[in-house]
């Protein structure tokens, strides 16, 4: 079984910034992509960002494109997920996720999940 921990959320002013780590542990497994998703009280889960084992394939959700970046360090079996310029609206719950394979923006194709870390905006 994998298990995920997230950490780096906490209270920010809108446009500052927060980097997200998510830290794997247990039957990890080379080729594993690894997914952020967020929720927002009230709404359905949304994909976040999306990044493959290698490193070299990313997906970003189109609402945040060009206020993220998505990383991994395989060595350390942790993804990260920079935001940048944040916004009252960007305030949820986020969560990793991690699957055999391609990644995906999907959230029922990932069968690991962590606990999640509160992220909220200041306006």
């Amino acid at each position: 079984q994998v298990q995920l921990v997230e950490s780096g959320g906490g209270l920010v002013q809108a446009g500052g910034s927060l980097r997200l780590s998510c830290a794997a542990s247990g039957r990890t497994y080379r080729g594993y992509a690894m997914g952020w998703f967020r929720q927002a009280p009230g709404k359905e889960r949304e994909f976040v960002a999306a990044i493959a084992w290698s490193g070299g394939i990313t997906d970003y959700a189109d609402s945040m494109k060009g206020r993220l970046t998505i990383s991994r360090d395989n060595a350390k079996n942790t993804a990260y997920l920079h935001m940048n310029s944040l916004k009252s609206e960007d305030t949820a719950v986020y969560y990793c996720a991690t699957r055999p394979g391609a990644p995906s923006s999907y959230a029922s194709l990932y069968p690991h999940w962590g606990q999640g870390t509160q992220v909220t905006v200041s306006s």
